[in-house]
This record gives structure tokens, C-alpha cells and sequence, in this order.
């Protein structure tokens, strides 16, 4: 059992329903549920009976939750005495974002840190997950969102986000391929994948390309663009969609908000306003393509703000 499925758990019992105890912990209902049904087949037993009034506790999540709530408040207790010998924060705390990310994640996240440290401040900058790693080694981010989790035990990392990608299509080729629920990869087949660069996150790029290619996609080698450039590019790539050409990766709701303006394969222009028409996304079926992005942090840090905020991305994913 981790504290977080107690967390959960307790906010339920406490709370009485699956939903409340989801909005008190900022989590869908769904995570919520999915997380005691997790509990649950861990222990072997029943722990709640569900009815249309909500929940309440059997035996065995009577003597649960008098145990819980023990251990977390060990647990809280022994947090509290450990990070009070560091500092709340020593300047601002440094987070590195991807160029694409969920609009609402990254603020849902901060505002927890800013209900326990209203002093932080914090200072986000943008870059690819390479370029986020090594200024993380350098010791010139505290915490940084990747495409990969690195297998450095000097490193700790948390899941925060995952996104099953679709694809972004021409109108006239999406009436063409997509179904009920969407395109299937195969279908895809003799147009150009509008590739990211692979320096940008490597193992990332690697596991999109083998998964294309055993769909009967033909990748090119050095299919995609290194350097600068982002916004002529990208019109040139978006160019190539709109003429039924080529597709690009993106995950959805990439076009409802300005904060999610990007294509997998490149950032838009930045005086766009939106996007060209006779371009639209679909869903890909089965979703073959879920990319994930990891919370990475030094093992070794001690600041508090930096703990909640990691803390926060965890429970967001859940």
C-alpha cells in the first residue's frame, strides 16, 4: 500500500462518496474509484459497499481506516521533521515545461504548492526533454517534465501526465480513413509521418517510430528537421497536412486552447490565431500511441516547495 491509496481511501470514507472525495483531492472520480479498486484487490477484502446514497465502510474498512489514519499522520509527522531542517525554498523554484503539455496540469498542480508556500515563486521555462535533462544535471532546473524517465538512481521521478495521441489529418483524408472511432494506425500507410526531432527526446522518438513502422508506416531516416526554425517549419508541416500529403501526432484538445497550439511534430507559428482550415484531428483506434511525461527531480533535493509540487503532479496522474 502506498500513502497516496490511503490518502484516497480515507478521503472517502471521511467524505462518503467517491465524487466528493475526488474534488477534495483535486482528482476525477474515476482515479479516485480506480485507486480503491486497486486498494482493494491488494488486500483481498472489501472495503466499501457502494449504493445510491454513496459509500460506506464494511469490517475490514472499519479497521482500515483507523489504521490509515494512523499512518498518514506518521507519515505527515515524519515529513514535517525531516524537511524542516531545509529551507521552504532558496530562490525561485526552476520547473522546465515540454513545448507541448496539458494547458490545466502544470497550474492545477502549483496551486497546491502555493496553498502550503505562498513565498515560492516559480520560474517556468520551455525546452525539449534532452535540453530539460542536462540543465537538470547542471543544476540549472529543479524539476523537470520529460518524454523519458532516466534510469539515473541520482534522479527521482513520478508519472504526471499521459496522453493517447491521435493524428492530425487533412478534412479530406480524415472523411477518407476515419471510422466511428477513429483512424486505425495501418490506415495511415503511404502518407509522411511530420516527425519531431529525435535529439529532442530519443527513446520517445525510437518507440514512436518502431510502433509506426510495424503498422506498414515507412519512416524515412532523418525524416525529421534538427535545429531552429520552429515557425517556418511548421507552416511548411501543416502545408503538407492541408494537401492531404502527410500527418502529424498531436493528443487531443490540441486545437481547443491557445496554451495547446502545438503539433507533435513542431510548435505553431506564434502569431497564429488558429489553425489553417481543411485541417482536423482524430482519434486513433486502440489507441496504440500514449505518451507519458515524467516529473524528474534531483534525489537528493530538500526543498519543501519542490516535494509538494512533485507531490501534486503525482496525484494529478492519478
Amino acid at each position: 500500500m502506498e500513502i497516496r491509496e490511503l490518502r484516497a481511501f480515507t478521503a472517502v470514507a471521511e467524505e462518503g462518496s467517491v465524487s466528493a472525495a475526488g474534488r477534495k483531492l483535486h482528482l476525477s472520480q474515476s482515479a479516485v474509484s480506480q485507486t480503491i479498486q486497486s486498494l482493494e484487490r491488494q488486500l483481498g477484502v472489501q472495503l466499501l459497499t457502494r449504493g445510491a446514497g454513496g459509500v460506506t465502510l464494511t469490517g475490514a474498512g472499519t479497521v482500515l481506516l483507523g489504521e490509515a489514519r494512523t499512518l498518514i499522520a506518521q507519515h505527515d509527522r515524519a515529513l514535517a521533521a525531516v524537511s524542516g531542517q531545509a529551507a521552504a525554498s532558496t530562490g525561485p523554484l526552476r520547473v522546465g515545461v515540454p513545448l507541448e503539455f496539458p494547458a490545466d496540469l502544470l497550474p492545477r498542480a502549483l496551486a497546491e504548492v502555493d496553498a502550503s508556500f505562498p513565498q515560492s515563486q516559480v520560474d517556468i521555462r520551455h525546452a525539449s526533454s534532452s535540453a530539460q535533462l542536462s540543465a537538470l544535471q547542471a543544476g540549472e532546473l529543479d524539476l523537470a517534465l520529460v518524454r523519458e524517465r532516466p534510469a539515473d538512481p541520482d534522479y527521482d521521478a513520478v508519472l504526471a501526465v499521459e496522453e493517447a495521441l491521435g493524428v492530425v489529418l487533412s478534412a479530406e483524408r480524415a472523411a477518407e480513413l476515419s471510422g466511428p472511432a477513429g483512424v486505425r494506425l495501418h490506415q495511415l500507410a503511404g502518407l509522411e509521418w511530420l516527425a519531431f526531432p529525435r535529439s529532442e527526446a530519443p527513446r520517445w522518438h525510437d518507440q514512436v517510430t518502431a510502433t509506426l513502422r510495424s503498422h506498414g508506416i515507412i519512416v524515412r531516416a532523418g525524416a525529421e528537421r534538427e535545429g531552429g526554425g520552429h515557425s517556418l517549419i511548421a507552416e511548411v508541416k501543416l502545408a503538407s497536412v492541408a494537401a492531404g500529403h502527410a500527418f502529424a501526432l498531436a493528443p487531443p484538445g490540441w486545437s481547443g486552447s491557445p496554451a495547446l497550439r502545438y503539433l507533435a511534430a513542431g510548435r505553431l507559428p506564434a502569431d497564429s490565431a488558429g489553425l489553417p482550415g481543411g485541417v482536423t484531428w482524430c482519434p486513433l483506434v486502440g489507441d496504440p500511441l500514449v505518451r507519458r511525461t515524467w516529473a524528474v527531480w534531483a534525489a537528493a533535493a530538500t526543498r519543501r516547495d519542490l516535494a509538494a509540487l512533485a507531490a501534486a503532479l503525482d496525484l494529478t496522474a492519478r
